[in-house]
């Protein structure tokens, strides 16, 4: 007797599912609309890390802790809101290692990656400046607060691999509509959990160059909280690959999952 064939493994299948629907959406949002998506969100992203740093300075001044807190809530509560608002169209990385995370798992092209994150990185920069100029500072103003030590290294990697690992494993198991609290979640946690408040973010770390407040980074520290962020990235590369070696999931559609609408090309 012939032994029927074997179920095909779901994870598999699951997988193929992931990819067909990451490919719908890439062929029916222009890659304008999504780096346009990608831009405003990492500079409303920007403008709320610097804008609350600042406000908390006022309303909390000489108390640290209180601060960092109010920091903290108001960066995650509108990562939040950005990610549902925007993940749509874009999938809300706004973020330069998850998009080359991304890149790396073929999830998206050379030519995305590179929109996206020249996107992000501009959009970073005009959030720091909106912060600025919302609470009459100048508008371009070298941040001198420096960041540089390898405690505050070794913090940045903790906390780009967990962010990492929080989006593409939310993703890859098959929670994708829950991926934007998560991801709030997390970057709210690890403000207190990591030494390097958790920056996590090359474009958030380029934009707070451009603030000299609270929540800046004097341009010579900024190029190793970047290096530590990109070996955070790796890592985390390397853990999803063996946490989830068979689903395939991207960013792409991580955060609010897309689906074409009736003026989309079917």
């Amino acid at each position: 007797m012939i032994n029927p064939p074997a179920p095909p493994d779901k994870r598999v299948r699951t997988g193929s599912l992931a990819r067909q629907a990451n490919a719908r959406f890439l062929g029916t949002v222009p890659l304008g609309r999504r780096a346009f998506a990608e831009f405003l969100g990492t500079g409303l992203l920007v403008a709320a890390v610097v804008g609350s740093g600042i406000a908390a300075a006022k309303l909390s001044p000489g108390d640290v802790g209180l601060e960092l807190l109010e920091n903290a809530t108001a960066t995650a509560g509108v990562l939040v809101a950005l990610i549902l608002a925007l993940g749509p169209v874009s999938g809300g990385h706004f973020n330069p290692v998850v998009t080359l995370a991304d890149r790396v798992f073929a999830e998206i092209s050379t030519a995305d990656a590179g929109a996206y994150i020249a996107a992000q990185i501009a959009g970073g920069i005009c959030g720091s400046v909106l912060a600025n100029a919302m609470f009459s500072l100048p508008a371009f103003e070298a941040s001198t607060k420096v960041r540089s030590s390898g405690p505050l290294w070794l913090g940045e990697v903790v906390a780009t691999f967990g962010l990492l690992l929080v989006i593409f494993g939310v993703a890859r198991s098959g929670r994708s509509t829950v991926a934007a609290f998560a991801v709030g979640a997390y970057i709210g946690g690890a403000y207190f959990a990591t030494s390097s408040t958790s920056f996590a973010n090359p474009a958030v770390s380029i934009g707070r160059m451009f603030s000299n407040t609270f929540a800046g980074i004097k341009p010579s520290s900024a190029p190793a909280f970047i290096a530590a962020q990109i070996v955070g990235a790796a890592l985390a590369v390397a853990a999803i690959t063996i946490l989830y070696p068979q689903i395939a999931a991207s960013a792409i559609g991580v955060v609010v999952p897309h689906q074409a609408g009736p003026s989309d090309p079917s």
